[in-house]
């Protein structure tokens, strides 16, 4: 089977009937290519619905996942989006074919030069990756419209929704108990966020956001 016949499959199959039937979304799914963003070794099933580990403490989801988290985040074609935890960089060069400008924010310079030499070769001219810390976001181009985060935390840093615009969201999945996460979508008013839950899931996490343990005698 062809990778355009495989995409288009996973589009059908596990895409459209979880409720992510939204034009521009959908054909942003079909544009992109996953086989490009999975090691060698995965690239048979880079269209299955499985979680792909890409390098350490980075996963693709499974197709469900993103579509619906990229969905609650409502992008807009004019807005600046942060992607959080980039890894390597599918999530981002979704959100390029919705979005005006998207930064994906990693770690290393190794992840950041191999986003940047996939979104070069899939001529995404409106993704850029960028080295920094994720924990601290990326407050000298803030404010964001949009900030996706690509992993499951337990608690969203203050630092993330300091640096969203007014009416600006922040999606992610938010670990509420062992096995069990929501999909939310945080949205700033002036100096208020408030939190709406979305979806049911379990992605791999963020390992550093984790709660802090309270200390019992």
């Amino acid at each position: 089977m062809s990778f355009d016949a495989a995409r288009e499959i996973m589009v059908d199959s596990q895409i459209r009937p979880n409720d992510v039937s939204d034009a521009p979304i959908v054909s942003a799914f079909l544009r992109t290519p996953r086989e490009a963003f999975v090691p060698n070794s995965r690239k048979s099933v880079a269209y299955s619905e499985l979680e792909i580990a890409t390098s350490p403490g980075r996963s693709l989801w499974i197709p469900r996942d993103t579509g619906k988290l990229i969905k609650l985040a409502a992008i807009r074609p004019t807005d600046i989006v942060l992607v959080i935890g980039a890894g390597a960089g599918y999530e981002a060069a979704l959100i390029s074919h919705l979005s005006e400008t998207v930064i994906a924010l990693e770690e290393t310079t190794e992840l950041v030069d191999a986003m940047s030499e996939r979104f070069a070769t899939l001529g995404l001219d409106r993704a850029v990756a960028v080295e920094g810390n994720i924990a601290a976001g990326l407050p000298d181009q803030a404010p964001f419209d949009v900030i996706y985060v690509c992993g499951m935390v337990e608690t969203v840093p203050d630092a993330w929704t300091a640096q969203l615009a007014d009416g600006g969201r922040l999606a992610t999945v938010v670990m509420e108990r062992e096995g069990l996460g929501r999909g939310k979508v945080f949205t700033k008013a002036g100096d208020t966020v408030a939190a709406r839950d979305g979806f049911d899931a379990f992605p791999p996490k963020f390992e550093q956001f984790n709660r802090k343990q309270a200390f019992v005698f």
